[in-house]
């Protein structure tokens, strides 16, 4: 928005007196500075409507006023403080700041940023529903799983299809990208890399739902691979970046840097409020829209694999619930008692009923989502 305004006072004053003195208004044609102003947007609004939606949440009692799977299962030492009664659906401040900011500072006209964007207001609406389902219970129940994925296979089945139908973006569906691989591994797969867009999102907005059980964890970890994904987005954005490194260039891909700083500054103004002990939860609200957006994002600069890297602590959190759900059905299947590989799922959970404390489980998760991050980072160049 600011953009287009920006280039229609530039426009009026062209061959004016006033040419000279708005000049500076041509600032707003660079990405970097749209996207700093972007991650300070978001921050700013973040602090402002945090307490008043944290307010507004409290008097409409969305709160957790049930108590969560891990204090149900008992045995959690290290927790002082219970989670029942916290706010949750706290993903409508990520999500609306995310949004608007990312109107206020980008090219709307750029379709990439409009299918990000549609992802994530699609993936939120399910987990408010989802949320909401869940407080009217007063279970932890929620939205039926079947319902769930239906949804999820809908929106990212329709990104899939459009991505290839589209001739300006179908080899980022029909050509299949690696990590470590300057070449496309597989051509003319249209089948193929439908499958994987649908994959990724599902199994991203999923994952990233799993690790939101403690308080800051899967915002932390979110940061840090939105800030993966900045850095990703602006090198495949830029055609001499993009050629040097040996990656594939997206045209326009480089708005997308944009949403990721915009991202950036929604995450820290939410984990403002959500560290320990957290003043609300994100909930599904936010983790499935989250979790959707860096599939996407991930998709739309031709490297899903990279994702598995960059969200590696999301893959092992996941991992770890199904990991446990299919050994303990088959070991129940084979001796007529269910065993457990770990004490709890997901992985956090077992460390917590191992007696680390939360706040400890919590810093070393980012530690080790710095890691990755890093990882993820060598294969611009490890090509």
């Amino acid at each position: 928005m600011l953009y287009y305004l920006s280039q229609q006072i530039l426009d009026w004053a062209h061959g004016t007196v006033w040419e000279d003195r708005l000049s500076a208004l041509r600032l707003f044609r660079y990405i970097t500075l749209r996207s700093a102003g972007a991650a300070v947007t978001a921050l700013l609004l973040s602090w402002w409507l945090g307490p008043r939606i944290i307010h507004w949440l409290k008097q409409l009692k969305f709160g957790q006023d049930y108590a969560d799977k891990a204090e149900e299962a008992g045995g959690l030492a290290a927790r002082v403080l219970s989670k029942k009664g916290t706010p949750t659906m706290g993903g409508v401040l990520i999500v609306t700041v995310l949004v608007f900011s990312t109107v206020l500072w980008s090219q709307l006209d750029n379709k990439l940023i409009l299918l990000t964007l549609l992802s994530v207001i699609v993936l939120a609406g399910l987990g408010f529903y989802d949320d909401y389902a869940k407080i009217i219970q007063q279970s932890g129940g929620g939205t039926p799983p079947r319902v769930k994925l239906i949804a999820q296979f809908g929106v990212s089945a329709f990104i899939g299809i459009y991505l290839w139908a589209t001739p300006s973006t179908s080899k980022l569906v029909s050509e299949i990208m690696v990590p470590f691989y300057k070449y496309p591994v597989a051509t003319n797969c249209a089948w193929l890399g439908i499958l994987i867009v649908i994959l990724a999102i599902v199994g991203t907005s999923n994952a990233v739902n799993l690790t939101d059980g403690l308080d800051g964890l899967a915002i932390g970890c979110s940061l840090i691979v939105a800030f993966v994904f900045l850095v990703f987005t602006y090198c495949a954005g830029n055609i001499k970046i993009a050629t040097y490194l040996a990656i594939p260039h997206v045209e326009g891909a480089g708005e997308l840097t944009v949403f990721c700083a915009a991202l950036i500054g929604a995450g820290l103004g939410f984990l403002w409020f959500n560290c320990h002990p957290a003043q609300v939860f994100m909930g599904d609200t936010g983790s499935l829209a989250l979790g959707g957006a860096f599939a996407v994002l991930a998709v739309l600069i031709h490297q899903p694999f990279v994702l598995v890297i960059a969200g590696g602590i999301f893959v092992i959190e996941a991992a770890s619930v199904m990991l446990q759900t299919g050994w303990f059905r088959f070991t129940r299947m084979r001796t007529g008692t269910g065993r457990r590989i770990f004490l709890m799922a997901p992985l956090h959970h077992h460390f917590e009923k191992k007696g680390w404390y939360e706040s400890q489980v919590v810093m070393r998760f980012y530690i080790l989502c710095v890691l990755f991050a890093v990882v993820a980072l060598a294969t611009l160049k490890l090509r």
